[in-house]
């Protein structure tokens, strides 16, 4: 399991250092808002999304530690080629590179996972699990913006990319394959089970069957849009419209202005985020026993709860402000984990999982990490460039109207408590 989270931590250190350097990026390539966000979602969640399944697929029946070993260099790989890019085309097809290795990690972890604890922990340790992704938002976004003051955006990637590969090493050669001890009994009834599936037709037979299941994923789907939208934009939000505090910070902690808002957009984020992240499995793990319910409440209650603080910390004309309440807003804002990767888990047969994990990733991808950071950027050269309010008001209003999408998420997972409890199977 800590093997696991260090990895994930590792997919989204190279899935997010660009947020920290999509301001300098801008300037030395000549880029617009809708490019950087292209680049960060669009690019990456097209392939990420579409190759997800036919790994999940694989994952069902090979060895899920090799596949997530060699997925783990692929995408390490390429975010150092990133490093090297001149122009906007060969930064998108180094992003696509990212993509591609990084949809063989998370479907075969899932499902390792739920192989690996008992089905009362799941959300627990899924939500363990999916506490790499605020963290390795920190560590990108601290180690990005640190490296690029000393050394430039190029060598952050190429930084980032390479302890990557020694990783992947250690995957192979020390995580657990479940199948391997399982007996004689228990790997003639998978092979059974495999068999009756007729493999991705049949699984998604089981899925069409389950409301929950499609009200949960598009639900997750709009937070994802919202989380990944605003994210390649909080440091230009910054940038633009707290140039000045943010100097001043930075020249008291002897950094410069790109390190210190790396550090903290990504303590604010990654610390609010684990905690968010693993408290929503804690919850929803205790209340879930006595009520399924729990799985679709809490996310549901905390989508509501992050909209007006959001609002204060993006309208807020102090920088630290702005900060402290990221913070508060991280932790709202990463309740769903758990809970929702919990429920995808548990509403299939064993034989499913992997697969139910790659459509649950499928959906909140291709629309949260292809649309988001595309749509806010375009939000952002609208209100900057057709309405004429300046590239700093732009970029604040494109994240304050995004924001109000929550309301969509919160009544999808309210609407999930009607059917959760009698489509659970195990």
């Amino acid at each position: 399991m800590g093997l696991l989270l260090v990895i994930y931590v590792m997919n989204f250190v190279d899935r997010q250092v660009v947020n920290i350097l999509a301001e300098p990026i801008k300037r030395e390539l000549g880029l617009l808002d809708w490019q950087l966000g292209a680049m960060s979602g669009l690019a990456f969640a097209l392939f990420y999304t579409v190759l997800g399944l036919p790994i999940a697929r694989l994952a069902e029946r090979g060895h899920r530690p090799y596949i997530i070993g060699v997925a783990l260099a692929v995408w390490s790989g390429f975010t150092a080629l990133c490093g090297l890019a001149q122009n906007f085309t060969q930064l998108l097809l180094a992003r696509i590179g990212v993509g591609v290795g990084e949809a063989g990690c998370t479907p075969p972890a899932h499902s390792l996972i739920t192989d690996y604890v008992p089905k009362e922990r799941r959300a627990s340790a899924l939500a363990f699990y999916s506490m790499g992704t605020p963290l390795g938002s920190l560590v990108g976004m601290g180690l990005g913006g640190v490296i690029a003051d000393a050394y430039g955006w190029r060598m952050a990637f190429i930084v980032c990319g390479i302890p990557g590969i020694v990783l992947a090493i250690i995957a192979v050669l020390t995580l657990v394959e479940p199948r391997i001890r399982q007996t004689a009994a228990e790997l003639k009834q998978r092979a059974q089970a495999m068999r009756d599936a007729k493999p991705f037709k049949a699984a998604l037979a089981t899925l069409k069957r389950k409301r929950t299941f499609w009200l949960v994923s598009f639900a997750a789907a709009i937070k994802a849009f919202i989380g990944y939208g605003q994210a390649p934009f909080a440091a230009s939000f910054f940038y633009r419209n707290h140039s000045e505090e943010i100097a001043s910070l930075a020249t008291m902690f002897g950094l410069q202005s790109g390190g210190f808002l790396g550090l903290a957009l990504g303590l604010m984020g990654g610390i609010g985020g684990a905690i968010g992240a693993f408290l929503g499995g804690v919850i929803a793990d205790k209340y879930g026993a006595r009520d399924y319910r729990a799985y679709v409440s809490v996310p549901a209650i905390a989508s509501l709860a992050v909209i007006p603080i959001y609002v204060m910390a993006i309208l807020s004309p102090f920088a630290t402000f702005a900060l402290g309440s990221l913070l508060i807003g991280s932790v709202l804002g990463t309740l769903w984990y758990g809970p929702v990767y919990a429920t995808a888990q548990t509403i299939v047969p064993p034989h499913m999982r992997a697969t139910a994990s790659a459509v649950l990733l499928f959906i909140i991808n291709l629309i949260g990490l292809g649309l988001g950071p595309l749509a806010v950027g375009a939000l952002s050269d609208m209100f900057a460039i057709t309405l004429g309010m300046g590239e700093a008001e732009g970029v604040r209003w494109a994240l304050l109207v995004s924001a109000f999408a929550g309301l969509a998420a919160a009544v999808l997972f309210w609407m999930a408590r009607k059917t959760i409890r009698e489509e659970m199977e195990g």
